[in-house]
């Protein structure tokens, strides 16, 4: 009998199991329910799972560990439906030779998409597991029990998995069929579960990509441009390569970089090139001040999501309109993006990466090196942070480039944090105007609102004209078309179309396809905008009807889900016994992420020093529905994070440029939220077992905005529309 394999399907170490004897999936089973999540695309079980000779059990994911703790819910759910302990649970994810292909880890799909398909794989592999089982011990399966992957009966006959496994038996497509364990017969699903990352991260073990050395590593630097679009005119290659430890000066068109045995020596040759490159500097006139006339004014593709009219619309409604503005901003990782390239002996280049995307971006590095794409091989590796397109995907092309000049040499590029700053794709600066039609009593009868945004997706996505380096060869590639996701997820529209019930609803994108600044994704893509500008103007609404904020959206909202998480976030705060204070202020805001995923509401209590500005955080309480709770403690995490990081962007956080290059180049140019400046947060969870999972690490960045803004205006009187709430902004606010 002949066996065939691939490299993908080969396991790295020794001693596992192809997983055993064919067995034929019938058409019934392939008119089966259907398949759960990035199970359809990958229906095969051995995609996922392996059971190994040593008695570990190995879990294949595409979705990758960013510091959101995919790795432990996905784990969790595995072991469950597996009936095995979780310390028996080896997890790889993110190896393209490896792994299943689920895309980019992002837009909060890891559990709806990842989580659920390895739940119902896990099913499906204890079925058959235990067909086997009662095939070898000549016993009913229903009499069969399991635990931590021991099959036995009740007169004693036992076997396990590694005993039953002998080749290719989860060779098979998963039928939709397999039953799933109820809530209550989980061991794991539900409760918290310690982090499998964290033990090692405490104790300074390797598991960032910042602290690998391979052995016989180098260090490179690249040098960048001063300025969008500069072109390097001049460089003295020769005076670099004598320099000490330098190995290699590699130039290619705008692309220059230096290897070194050493990284000091990489640093000094890198700093050596920047005092003697010479540029072409293109002219350029918008800044951070002018971006938004700049925005309003560019070529559009009008793009209309939303047409719903009000044809009883009365000629007397009163109109209400404002306009909200949010500027480039940064991803912020506190470490500078890293990867490591090495070029093999069969010519294959080995990425070791921290990209949100690992498949796409190895394919846009096969185009960037010419070559086919299976002659790239990505490996992530967790870095330090990002939730969105930082500089990750940049620096492993890089990487990629370099490591051609030295093969056989792991060759690792560290961005200086600089490069970071100037470099990464920002969050896109946006425009949003709203407009309402109200009756005598406020109600709303006609809702408009208008935005204006750059692209918020330029990952690499195959194409290497979205990488840097790409765009710098002497050859370039040409950037792609500027995209904006359609329903239901959105891109610059996310969270655009309010989740409010209005006679009348209207919702335009008018999508500017060049750039003023280089962006792409950022966590929450323009949702954060647009919930913002959304839950502003519902507050600006009740107050100019002279309704309690709560009851003004409680009005305009049928979604009983929706109606809890908004009631509850008000109870959490004691919103209806809320005592009123000169500088003082409670806010609210609510949203559902994205139209589909979490539902997710803020409410905020805050004070303003009317003579500095300055804004405190008293207290933060958010509540959360994402459907069925696998991991409650990181869940609230990552709903904590997003506050934190919404309170950062909204109270500090701006890009600053002008046309000789980007300003913010480091922590003094770009301040972000301080630790002693994060106030107390309360986060509880609305669990809804037997319902799907709903992401849940993007729904508190717009509502947690919008309630802070929400909050000043309750303090001041005065409502503050565009972002960053700076102190300067707000003294001048207030006159």
């Amino acid at each position: 009998m002949t066996i065939e394999t691939s490299r993908r399907h080969f396991l790295a170490g020794t001693g596992a199991l192809a997983l055993g004897f064919t067995l034929d999936v019938d058409a019934s089973a392939q008119q089966g329910p259907a398949l759960p999540g990035d199970l359809r695309q990958h229906p095969k079980i051995s995609s996922w799972l392996r059971i190994e000779a040593n008695g570990r059990v190995r879990l294949l994911i595409g979705k990758v560990e960013l510091g959101q703790g995919i790795l432990t819910a996905v784990a969790q759910v595995c072991a469950d439906e597996l009936d095995i302990d979780i310390k028996r649970l080896d997890i790889t994810s993110g190896d393209t030779q490896l792994v299943p292909d689920e895309g980019a880890t992002a837009g909060s799909f890891s559990m709806p998409n990842c989580a659920s398909a390895v739940r119902q794989v896990s099913a499906e592999a204890r079925q058959i597991l235990l067909g086997l089982a009662a095939a070898k011990l000549n016993v009913d399966t229903a009499k069969l029990v399991i635990q931590d992957g021991t099959i036995s009966s009740a007169d004693g006959k036992r076997a396990t998995y590694w005993e039953l496994v002998s080749g290719r038996e989860l060779e098979v497509e998963a039928t939709g069929k397999a039953p799933l364990k109820p809530r209550e017969s989980r061991r794991y699903s539900g409760k918290d579960v310690p982090r499998l990352d964290i033990p090692a991260k405490v104790t300074g073990e390797r598991i960032f990509l910042h602290d690998l050395r391979p052995q016989g590593m180098v260090h490179a630097r690249v040098l960048r441009q001063p300025a969008y679009d500069a072109k390097l005119t001049e460089l003295n290659l020769s005076e670099i390569e004598k320099l000490p430890g330098v190995l290699k000066v590699v130039r290619n068109g705008s692309f220059a970089g230096v290897i070194a045995e050493r990284e000091d020596d990489a640093i000094h040759a890198h700093a050596r090139m920047q005092q003697i490159a010479k540029w072409d500097l293109p002219a350029k006139s918008e800044t951070q001040d002018t971006v938004y006339d700049w925005l309003q004014s560019q070529p559009e593709r009008l793009l209309k999501i939303k047409e719903q009219t009000n044809s009883a619309l009365p000629a007397e409604a009163l109109s209400v309109e404002a306009t909200y503005r949010r500027p480039y901003q940064m991803h912020g990782s506190i470490g500078p993006s890293i990867a490591i390239g090495l070029l093999d002996a069969q010519g294959i280049t080995h990425v070791d990466t921290h990209s949100q995307s690992v498949f796409e971006t190895g394919q846009a590095i096969a185009e960037l090196l010419g070559a086919d794409k299976s002659k790239v091989h990505m490996r992530h590796e967790q870095g330090s942070g990002c939730y969105g397109h930082n500089g990750a995907d940049d620096v492993a092309a890089d990487a990629a480039l370099l490591a051609q000049a030295l093969p056989g040499r792991p060759v690792r590029v560290q961005w200086m944090r600089q490069d970071e700053h100037k470099w990464e794709p920002y969050g896109a600066a946006m425009v949003v105007k709203t407009k309402a039609r109200v009756d005598n009593n406020g109600d709303i009868l006609d809702w408009r609102l208008d935005l204006w945004s750059t692209s918020h997706l330029a990952r690499p996505s195959g194409k290497a004209g979205n990488l840097l380096a790409g765009r710098a060869l002497e050859k370039p590639f040409d950037m792609p078309p500027a995209v904006n996701n359609g329903p239901p997820n959105y891109a610059a529209d996310r969270n655009a179309i309010a989740g409010y019930d209005f006679a009348g609803h209207t919702v335009h994108t008018h999508f500017i396809p060049t750039y003023a600044a280089r962006s792409s994704s950022t966590r929450a893509l323009g949702a954060y905008a647009n919930i913002f500008s959304i839950e502003s103007f519902m507050d600006e609404l009740a107050h100019r009807a002279k309704v309690d904020p709560l009851d003004y959206r409680l009005r305009h909202l049928k979604d009983e889900r929706a109606r809890a998480v908004l009631q509850k976030a008000a109870d959490m705060i004691g919103w209806k016994s809320r005592q009123k204070r000169p500088g003082h202020g409670f806010g609210l805001a609510m949203a559902r992420y994205k139209g589909t995923a979490s539902w997710n509401a803020v409410a905020m209590e805050v004070t303003v020093d009317r003579n500095s500005g300055n804004i405190r955080i008293l207290r933060v309480l958010c509540a959360n529905d994402c459907g069925e709770v696998v991991a409650p403690d990181g869940v609230k995490n990552q709903i904590e994070g997003g506050i934190v990081q919404s309170l950062s962007w909204t109270l500090k956080e701006a890009v600053r440029f002008d046309a000789s290059g980007v300003k913010s180049v480091d922590w003094i140019s770009y301040p972000i939220l301080t630790f002693s400046e994060v106030p107390p947060i309360t986060v509880e969870l609305i669990d809804r077992p037997g319902t799907p999972f709903l992401g849940a690490g993007e729904a508190s960045q717009g509502p947690t905005g919008a309630a802070l803004a929400n909050a000043v205006f309750d303090a001041t009187g005065v409502r503050i529309r565009d972002i960053p709430f700076t102190p300067a902004r707000v003294k001048a606010a207030l006159g």
